[in-house]
């Protein structure tokens, strides 16, 4: 089986199986080559229904997760985008899909230049890699219209939040022990609110994790 073939049938059998119509997210994620944002040892496994793991508790998201949370923040094509924690820019690229331009903050600099490369490679003109703290977002080109988080949080940013623009939308998924559900948070002038879009789970991006007690 070729690489579009597989390509098909995950679209076919994973993404639009749960409820993605976005016809800009089922083309992207048709004509992607999603094996270019994995690493060597793991290109066999890029159409598979699995977290790819990139680095060092670093991964990218399931197809099926990705593509919903992008449907779940309804990206309109004037709008601007951030992603967090980007690890090698798959899910930016499938974002700027759906919007005007997406910036992808990703510290880990073997990540980054990673995501340089496979964002060229995929002729992918509309994204920008820069490099900061996760929990600091992107503030020098803010405010945002949609964030997304490449991965799984016990904790929000206050950050993110901020760098919302009005009515921008954060995705992100989550976690609570082993579940997890994919929220949607929502700038209004001066409040956030958040609706839970959809179950799912991903592993927790390092650094989001809320600080345990201590117990004698």
């Amino acid at each position: 089986m070729d690489l579009a073939q597989s390509r098909e049938i995950m679209v076919e059998s994973q993404v639009r199986t749960a409820d993605v119509t976005d016809t800009r997210i089922l083309r992207a994620m048709r004509h992607l080559p999603r094996e270019r944002f994995a690493p060597a040892q793991k290109r066999a496994l890029a159409y598979a229904d699995l977290e790819i793991e990139v680095g060092d508790g670093r991964f990218l998201m399931r197809p099926r997760d990705l593509a919903k949370l992008i449907h779940a923040m309804a990206p309109q094509s004037h709008e601007r985008g951030l992603e967090i924690a980007g690890a090698t820019g798959y899910g930016a690229a499938v974002l700027a899909a759906c919007c005007q331009n997406v910036i992808t903050q990703e510290p880990d600099g073997d990540l980054s230049f990673a995501a340089n490369a496979a964002l060229e490679s995929a002729g992918v003109t509309n994204v920008k890699t820069v490099s900061t703290a996760i929990a600091d977002g992107w503030n020098d080109e803010a405010p945002y219209d949609l964030i997304m988080l490449n991965g799984g949080a016990e904790i929000v940013s206050e950050a993110w939040l901020r760098q919302l623009a009005p009515g921008g939308r954060l995705g992100v998924i989550i976690r609570d022990g082993p579940a997890g559900a994919a929220r949607i948070y929502t700038r209004a002038e001066d409040a956030i609110a958040y609706r839970t879009a959809f179950d799912a789970f991903a592993p927790i991006v390092p650094g989001l994790k809320k600080p345990r007690g201590f117990s004698f």
